[in-house]
C-alpha cells in the first residue's frame, strides 16, 4: 500500500489583504511625564523643578511627539499611590485615551510598592499605553518589560523598607537623647526657634492660657469652643470652627507644661503608612523640662484632676452648668443631673435629681431640686463660711504648706521607677537567655510568668504614685485659687456667683431629709437644711 505524503496548505486570510488608505501624516504620539520628590527640603524641591523642566523640553523637542503634561507630586512618599493626586490624575487621563506614552525617571519615582507598580502598569497595558523608565531603560510593552519591572520594583520596595527602618532608628536615638520635635504648623503656642527647640509664640500662648483659665473657671469644653469660634480666633490648623476634641487635646497635652512624651504613636506598616497609638508595642520616652512652659505644672495638674472629676459622666465635660459633677445623692453616691420637664411647651421647667433615682429596684429618696434652690443654698452656706473668713484662710495657708512638700512622694516614685526598670531588664535578659541555651520550657514559662507579674505590679505602683502626686499638685493649686478668691471677697454674697462656686466648692451632698452638706476646698463642711435656705439672712 502506497503511503500518501502529508501536505500542509496555508489558507490566507482575506481580511489581511484589505487595503489600507494612505495617510498623508502619521498621528503624533501623545506623551506625558511623571515627576515626584518625597520631601519638602530645598534640595529635593530643586531636583523636582529640574525634572519638570527637563521633561517639558525633552518631549517638545521630539517632532514625533505631542506634549500632554508633566504630572507631579511634591513632598509625598512613593510607598502608596492612594494619596498621590498627580499620579492618580495621570493614570485617569491615560485610561481615558489622552496619553500614549508616559516617561518617568525610574521605577522608584513611579512607586516603591511592587503591587502598586505592577497593577498600574497592567492597567495601562490593557489600553496599549506604554511607560518608559529612563534609569532602568525599560519599556513596559516590551516582552521582557514586566519581568524586569517585577525585579526592579521589588528592589525599590525593599529599599523603601530599609529607609523607613533607618528613619525610625534615627528618631528613636533622638528620643533617647531627649531631642523633641513638634508639628509646628498645627501646634498652638510654639514655633521652631533658631536653636531648633520650641519657642513660645506669645500671641498664641495667650489663647492657650485662656483655654485653661476658662476650663478651671467652670466652662465646659463646648462652651470654650463656641467662645473661641465666636471671637473669630482660628484653630491650630487655621480653621474657623473649634471642636471639643481640639480643646481637649490642648487641655491634656503635657507639652504645654514644658514636658514631652515621645513616641505616642508609631508607623505600623511602611507601605500603607498606617499610624497606630502606642499601647506598649514600643518604648516611650518622657522628657521633663524639655522646653519653655506655657502653663505652670500646678495649673496643668489641676486641669487633669478637674477632667477626671467631670469624666464619670462623659457628657459633663460638655454640658453647660456649674453644678455638673458636683451635686451628689446622699442615698447612692451618684451625681445629680439636670432634667427638663414639658420640653418645648410653655410649662418647660428644669430640675435636678439623682441620675440613678430609678435605676435599681428601690428608688433614691433624695428630693428633686430647682436650680434656684441650689443657688440659694450655696449663698447661705458661703455666707456662714465667710463669717469665719480669717480662721478658714489660716487653715488653707497651713494646708498649702503641707501640700507643697512632695519630696517624700517623689523619692518613693523615683525608687519605684528604678525598681521597675531593673525588673524589665531582668525579664528581657531572661528571654534572651532562653534563645541561647536549651532549658526546660515548663520551668521557663513558670518563671517568666512570675517575673512578668512582678513587672506589672511595679508598673501599677508607679502609676499609683504618679496619680497621688498629680492629685496633690492639683489639690494644692485648687486650694491656692480658693484662698485667692476668699481674700477678694470682702462682703457677704447677695446672689449666686458661678466663679465663686467653682473656686470654693468641692462637692455638695443632698440627703433625703432635704439637707445640703457643702464641702469647701480646704476640708470645711457646712450643712444647710432646705427649709431654712434664705440667702438674705
Amino acid at each position: 500500500m502506497t503511503i500518501q505524503k502529508r501536505t500542509v496548505q496555508k489558507i490566507e486570510s482575506r481580511l489581511s489583504l484589505t487595503s489600507t488608505p494612505f495617510m498623508q501624516e502619521q498621528r503624533k504620539k501623545r506623551v506625558a511625564a511623571y515627576a515626584r520628590v518625597s520631601t519638602d527640603q530645598d534640595e529635593q524641591l530643586s531636583s523636582y523643578e529640574a525634572q519638570v523642566d527637563f521633561y517639558t523640553r525633552y518631549i517638545n523637542n521630539n517632532p514625533e511627539w505631542e506634549f500632554v503634561a508633566v504630572y507631579t507630586d511634591e513632598g509625598i512618599s512613593g510607598t502608596n499611590t492612594k494619596k498621590r493626586d498627580g499620579f492618580n490624575r495621570m493614570v485617569a487621563d491615560a485610561l481615558s485615551g489622552k496619553i500614549d506614552l508616559i516617561l518617568t525617571k525610574s521605577i522608584s519615582r513611579f512607586a516603591r510598592n511592587t503591587v502598586d507598580t505592577l497593577t498600574t502598569i497592567r492597567q495601562l497595558k490593557t489600553k496599549g499605553i506604554e511607560v518608559y523608565f529612563e534609569k532602568e531603560n525599560i519599556y513596559t510593552l516590551d516582552a521582557k518589560g514586566e519581568v524586569m519591572i517585577t525585579i526592579m520594583s521589588s528592589l525599590a520596595q525593599e529599599e523603601s523598607r530599609s529607609i523607613s527602618e533607618n528613619v525610625s532608628w534615627g528618631k528613636r536615638r533622638s528620643m533617647e537623647e531627649g531631642k523633641i520635635s513638634m508639628p509646628y504648623k498645627s501646634f498652638l503656642g510654639y514655633e521652631k526657634g533658631n536653636d531648633g527647640l520650641p519657642k513660645i509664640v506669645e500671641e498664641e500662648a495667650a489663647i492657650v492660657r485662656e483655654i485653661y483659665h476658662l476650663f478651671l473657671g467652670g466652662k465646659t469644653v463646648r462652651e470654650i469652643a463656641e467662645h473661641l469660634t465666636g471671637r473669630g480666633i482660628p484653630t491650630p490648623k487655621g480653621k474657623k470652627i473649634w471642636s471639643v476634641s481640639t480643646i481637649m487635646s490642648i487641655l491634656q497635652n503635657e507639652k504645654y507644661k514644658g514636658d514631652a512624651l515621645l513616641q505616642k504613636t508609631y508607623t505600623a506598616d511602611f507601605l500603607t503608612k498606617t499610624i497606630r497609638k502606642n499601647k506598649g508595642e514600643l518604648p516611650q520616652y518622657y522628657i521633663e523640662n524639655s522646653h519653655p512652659a506655657i502653663i505652670d505644672p500646678e495649673t496643668f495638674a489641676l486641669v487633669q484632676k478637674e477632667i477626671e472629676r467631670r469624666r464619670p459622666k462623659r457628657r459633663q465635660l460638655h454640658k453647660n452648668s456649674p453644678f455638673n459633677s458636683k451635686v451628689i445623692c446622699g442615698d447612692c453616691g451618684g451625681y445629680y443631673g439636670r432634667k427638663v420637664w414639658h420640653s418645648g411647651s410653655k410649662y418647660e421647667k428644669s430640675t435636678w435629681r439623682c441620675n440613678r433615682k430609678y435605676d435599681g429596684e428601690s428608688c433614691c429618696t433624695t428630693p428633686n431640686l430647682d436650680e434656684c434652690e441650689l443657688e440659694n443654698a450655696f449663698v447661705t452656706a458661703f455666707n456662714q463660711f465667710h463669717k469665719e473668713k480669717e480662721k478658714h484662710m489660716a487653715q488653707m495657708e497651713k494646708l498649702l504648706s503641707r501640700l507643697s512638700d512632695t519630696s517624700a512622694l517623689e523619692r518613693e516614685l523615683d525608687a519605684t521607677k528604678a525598681k521597675h526598670a531593673r525588673l524589665i531588664e531582668d525579664l528581657r535578659s531572661y528571654m534572651v537567655e532562653n534563645t541561647r541555651r536549651i532549658q526546660d520550657q515548663g520551668e521557663y514559662n513558670r518563671r517568666f510568668a512570675e517575673m512578668d507579674a512582678s513587672c506589672q505590679e511595679a508598673e501599677e505602683q508607679v502609676n499609683s504614685l504618679q496619680k497621688q502626686l498629680l492629685e496633690q499638685h492639683g489639690r494644692r493649686e485648687q486650694i491656692s485659687r480658693s484662698l485667692s478668691i476668699l481674700k477678694q471677697c470682702e462682703d457677704r454674697l447677695e446672689k449666686f456667683s458661678p466663679d465663686i462656686w467653682n473656686a470654693m466648692i468641692d462637692t455638695v451632698t443632698v440627703s433625703s431629709d432635704k439637707a445640703f452638706t457643702f464641702l469647701f476646698w480646704g476640708g470645711t463642711e457646712i450643712a444647710i437644711r432646705l427649709q431654712t435656705v434664705n440667702p438674705k439672712k
